[in-house]
């Protein structure tokens, strides 16, 4: 098997309109597409991310909360390259979201700082 590269990554979220406006106005995602599916009472939002990868955010009737400790077995975080980690952190300040403070990372001397996504998902912006 060879696989080409990663097509996307999918995140179900606990408020559609809350989730959207974070992932589209606080982390500037384009909508690609956008879908009710009225079988499954259940939105997909189709989110590109730099023009390789595509984010979908879905909407499910009350879904089950996910264990969340940094630790626990399982996605770890989803990480998003950024050209200056210190000026994202502060575009996210302005949105009110809290980030952690900056480090490095140990092993390739680049920024690193993470934040959750409204539902306490772990993001994390890494230096290019």
């Amino acid at each position: 098997m060879k696989l080409n590269r990663l097509h996307h990554i999918a995140i179900i979220c606990s408020d559609y309109e809350v989730s959207k406006r974070f992932y589209t106005e606080v982390l500037g995602l384009e909508i690609a597409a956008e879908t009710y599916r009225e079988e499954r009472q259940s939105y997909k939002l189709d989110l590109a991310v730099g023009g390789l990868y595509q984010i979908e955010l879905f909407s499910f009737p009350d879904p089950p909360p996910r264990v969340d400790g940094p630790e626990a077995r399982g996605l770890r975080h989803l990480a998003f390259a950024v050209e200056n980690v210190e000026e994202a952190v502060r575009q996210l300040a302005a949105h009110g979201v809290a980030a952690e403070d900056i480090r490095l990372d140990p092993l390739t001397g680049k920024q690193v700082t993470f934040f959750r996504d409204p539902d306490g998902l772990p993001l994390e912006l890494y230096e290019q």
